[in-house]
């Protein structure tokens, strides 16, 4: 029974690892997606949370689910799909954790604005998940210098300028974590992302330069990037819609099947955690074994 009770209880170890009290983190493209899954697994994990995107309405639908799946001890299925019932369960503690700013990450020259603002709800965030991304999914012959230009200013240059504006504060703290979002067009091609590739080839040579540039001693700073496989979004749900192309897409992994959000919350609260501070420049796949066939 005495061996029981203590695998029950947290161990100091497990607090010391993981836990991210204390911590704030900025999540762009906070209001749908791999963005509000990884938020949630950031609130979870003891972090206050700065949601970041274009619409403020969005953004305050994805606190109210965050933090109601949060006071139930619930994963994402604790989520209720009707807004008016999660509006009913709206609690005034929810503003002593979670702050949503509108904000449109592609104005590059604003980003420090982002950043002022950030830091006065809970104090200068350290840490900085860059989920917000496009994917214009269109043949070669139909792109323009306008769809070219604003997919890379979005999925490649935003992260960078932010993570610029943000890190001297994280330097000054010593500490600090950036996680950005690669692909697997990191590695790869597929049909109609000739853009979207690009950007996201990028991601991976920028994450491995930030890791170059800020992962020194005493900085106590780290730059990953997580690889999703296909995980349904909104990115990805015109896909989705076609039963036979989902089959299609598992047959591609090892384990038969496409991502759920629990699959990539686990690996952020690792990456955003103490737990992951020897770790840095790398892009981690979480495919279901799609890049290891």
């Amino acid at each position: 029974m005495d061996c029981q009770r203590d695998t029950e209880a947290r161990s100091p170890l497990q607090t010391q690892l993981f836990s991210l009290q204390g911590h704030t983190a900025l999540v762009t493209g906070a209001g749908s997606g791999l963005g509000k899954y990884m938020a949630h697994a950031l609130l979870h994990a003891g972090a206050n949370l700065i949601l970041v995107g274009r619409t403020l309405d969005r953004l305050e639908a994805s606190a109210d689910e965050i933090f109601l799946s949060l006071k139930q001890q619930g994963g994402h299925l604790a989520y209720d799909s009707d807004p008016a019932a999660r509006s009913a369960h709206r609690d005034p503690d929810q503003n002593k954790r979670i702050a949503c700013i509108a904000f449109d990450v592609s104005e590059l020259k604003t980003l420090p604005e982002l950043a002022q603002k950030a830091s006065q709800p809970f104090g200068a965030p350290d840490i900085l998940v860059n989920a917000a991304g496009l994917n214009p999914r269109k043949p070669w012959n139909e792109l323009t210098p306008e769809i070219w230009e604003y997919t890379l200013r979005l999925n490649l240059s935003a992260p960078f300028f932010l993570a610029q504006a943000l890190v001297p504060e994280m330097m000054r703290q010593g500490w600090g974590r950036i996680i950005n979002i690669a692909s697997l067009q990191s590695s790869r091609a597929f049909p109609n992302g000739l853009p979207y590739g690009a950007s996201k080839g990028g991601i991976a040579q920028l994450t491995r330069g930030m890791a170059e540039a800020w992962s020194r001693p005493g900085t106590g700073i780290t730059a990953n990037a997580i690889a999703p496989g296909f995980f349904k979004t909104q990115l990805t749900a015109p896909l989705f819609d076609k039963p036979e192309v989902v089959e299609a897409l598992a047959r591609q992994t090892t384990m038969n099947r496409v991502g759920f959000a629990e699959d990539i919350q686990g690996l952020t609260m690792f990456l955003a955690s103490p737990a992951s501070g020897y770790i840095t420049g790398q892009v981690i796949h979480i495919d279901g074994g799609w890049t290891a066939i």
